[in-house]
């Protein structure tokens, strides 16, 4: 029994940090949101220095554009800086998702790895292992960035973890790292999502991505879950803070330990809090304007959030709606955002007008969809597709 219990006490289990879709330089409704993206990088920073994990991984979208922002830039790479220094021995390994430039995310791959920190943007078609992180006594993290369907390699998943497969002589845990949208997730949050595609990206079968991974650390959807495949270990780990009203549900990093190759992860979602949280009125369904006034008028005045007004009307909303709700919040610390209108006779129709913010935070597929169906066209998978590819060109060229 003591000889059990002493090789029990041995084995050593992989500890990691999974965390994806930061959107850093996201704004809301032209509000500037550095001061609640520098809060949620300094609790991640803490989580680090209390957890002390072997591997951080971040599963790509950094960045809420393909351009951020020097200052932008300057919060990032600050992050990395104060998360390394929390735990040293740390091996930091970050993908670019599609909403990152993957040719800029590499720019300072060479100095990062100075501080332990891998930047991978770009498929290494020629030099696929590359793509391959030995983490020593440790285990493997296998690292893919985003990567349109048209320039990856048939099979690549596969053949990467075939590789990593005859290197691990000892059984290390096996972790691979996609930013993509898989086939059975919970997309709430994500608008105009459909079982094909997410966030303009067409979803694929999780069988696609290969078998031999311990733990597939996914990025993309902002919803933090398990995909159900039977083996427990397929995970999003979801935006620690959320891009829009709609992710009404708690954002979180994902701590995982695994024993070793083989072993079932054990999952640990800790909670990130958002000081500026934001909120509907009323907070499901929609209600008249002068009962939407009065939740509004009724808002605690010291409470920080940003607030979206669920309004249903008969006709139009009176023409000072908006100056309105800015006057019931003078002397609040919340910030309103936008009036989210309906008429009753479409409570059944996604058919609605944007505003020039709403219109500028949509996503160009979606503002494609609403054209299609004002217009009384079908803006089926193969329109999806098109549309998706000519998009990806776009973004490309605008990235290199």
């Amino acid at each position: 029994m003591p000889d059990l219990v002493y090789l029990c006490s041995n084995i050593y289990m992989m500890k990691l940090l999974h965390t994806s879709d930061w959107h850093l330089g996201h704004t809301l409704y032209n509000y500037d949101r550095a001061e609640e993206q520098r809060q949620m990088l300094q609790q991640i920073a803490d989580i680090v220095r209390d957890e002390q994990p072997d591997v951080f991984i971040l599963s790509g979208d950094v960045y809420h554009t393909a351009q951020p922002s020097a200052s932008v830039q300057t919060m990032f790479t600050e992050a990395i800086v104060r998360m390394h220094e929390a735990c040293p021995r740390m091996t930091m390994v970050i993908t670019a998702g599609n909403h990152d430039s993957g040719v800029k995310h590499e720019v300072f791959s060479t100095p990062w790895k100075a501080l332990n920190v891998f930047a991978i943007g770009t498929i290494k078609k020629e030099h696929l292992e590359e793509h391959i992180i030995e983490v020593p006594e440790v285990g493997y993290v296998i690292a893919m960035p985003y990567v349109s369907d048209r320039n990856i390699p048939e099979g690549v998943f596969q053949q990467l973890l075939d590789m990593v497969a005859e290197r691990n002589k000892s059984s290390l845990p096996v972790v691979m790292m996609a930013h993509t949208a898989v086939s059975g997730c919970d997309f709430v949050g994500h608008e105009h999502a459909t079982l094909s595609n997410v966030g303009g990206i067409d979803t694929i079968d999780v069988a696609q991505l290969g078998n031999g991974y311990d733990y597939l650390a996914l990025g993309h959807i902002h919803h933090a879950q398990f995909v159900h495949t039977g083996h427990h270990n397929v995970r999003y780990a979801g935006s620690p803070l959320p891009v829009s009203f709609d992710e009404a549900f708690d954002h979180s990093v994902s701590l995982v330990t695994i024993a070793g190759h083989g072993a079932v992860p054990v999952v640990t979602p800790l909670s990130i809090l958002n000081p500026f949280p934001l909120v509907s009125l009323p907070s499901q369904g929609f209600a008249s304007w002068d009962e939407v006034k009065k939740l509004l008028e009724d808002f605690p005045k010291d409470v920080p959030a940003y607030i979206r007004l669920n309004v249903e009307v008969e006709d139009f909303l009176p023409a000072d709606a908006n100056y309105e709700a800015i006057r019931l919040i003078q002397d609040k610390r919340c910030r309103f955002c936008y009036i989210n209108a309906r008429r009753k006779d479409e409570a059944h129709s996604e058919s609605k007008v944007l505003t020039v913010e709403e219109f500028q935070s949509e996503q160009p597929i979606d503002i494609a969809r609403r054209f299609a169906e004002d217009t009384g066209a079908t803006f089926d998978d193969g329109m999806s597709k098109l549309f998706n590819l000519v998009l990806e060109t776009i973004n490309e060229e605008n990235q290199s």
